[in-house]
């Protein structure tokens, strides 16, 4: 991967989520230099908020290794028809759901959809949706934002594991997206650090029942300042410029900088003696466990 220091030209969008389609320069989240060994060949995998950016990097990054995917994703339609063409041209089967992974209802209903389209089996959950909004005011924050940032980044997690569980053998992987901002915490992101902190919880908690239970490893990955559409769609002109510097290398990363972190803890030929631990591509940040 390139270590470009050229910082993004100043830009916003006035929306969750971001699109991908409007962002300069597009991230890197094809995954257009991996070299795949067939590791995660016959599995059938579920990943939300992979229409775009982590999620869309980690998709393609399945597929190539031999897996079949849908993607969940809110109502970015275009990114996710971009997505499921390129799963599809490396010979994969994908779906594309749209939908409110905050509402439970969508979520039991988009989920056994999934799994109808994979054959009834979900052999790797990722759970990647999330959204975020900036205020530096902590006194300010709306009591409405919160619930929403929750809603999306935790409560979401709880529903789609928990319907996905009804399908997935015994031997599955859970990954989850937590955040670095889970150990060193974000002045103008509490709400979202904080959902990111209950994600690290959630998964060190689930990955000790369900192996138990069932042989299914819980793990996570922390990604540092990535260059997605979240960027553009939380922050000004002026921040998103800025995106990345204040990492040790300098620079944001990219998706395709953070998918193979995934594809390890899918694929049991090589993490299958990893289980509650977290990954951490951040560009060098030093984090606590």
């Amino acid at each position: 991967m390139s270590d470009q220091k050229t910082p993004q030209p100043p830009q916003r969008q006035d929306r969750q989520p971001g699109i991908e389609a409007e962002m300069t320069p597009q991230p890197r989240d094809r995954m257009e230099n991996w070299r795949a060994s067939g590791k995660l060949v016959g599995k059938h995998a579920v990943v939300t908020g992979g229409d775009s950016g982590i999620g869309r990097a980690v998709a393609i990054g399945f597929a190539k290794e031999g897996a079949d995917v849908v993607i969940l994703y809110k109502d970015e339609h275009q990114d996710a028809a971009e997505t499921r063409r390129l799963i599809e041209a490396e010979g994969r089967r994908c779906e594309t759901i749209a939908g409110d992974i905050g509402d439970s209802a969508f979520v039991r209903e988009a989920v056994d959809r999934a799994a109808a389209a994979l054959g009834g089996r979900i052999d790797i959950l990722v759970n990647n949706a999330a959204e975020q909004h900036i205020c530096k005011d902590f006194a300010e924050i709306p009591e409405a934002q919160v619930e929403r940032t929750f809603r999306t980044n935790i409560f979401g997690m709880f529903w789609v594991t928990k319907a996905a569980l009804r399908h997935m053998p015994e031997g599955g992987a859970i990954i989850n997206t937590t955040s670095v901002t889970a150990y060193k915490g974000s002045p103008g992101l509490i709400d979202y650090a904080s959902t990111k902190g209950a994600i690290l919880a959630f998964t060190r908690s689930l990955s000790q029942q369900l192996y138990q239970s069932r042989k299914i490893r819980v793990n996570a990955v922390a990604p540092g300042p990535i260059w997605t559409p979240l960027i553009p769609a939380s922050f000004d002109e002026e921040s998103t410029a800025k995106h990345g510097q204040s990492a040790e290398m300098g620079r944001p990363g990219q998706p395709d900088e953070c998918a193979p972190s995934y594809i390890f803890l899918a694929a049991e030929s090589d993490s299958s003696y990893i289980n509650g631990q977290v990954l951490h591509p951040n560009g060098g940040t030093v984090v606590n466990a």
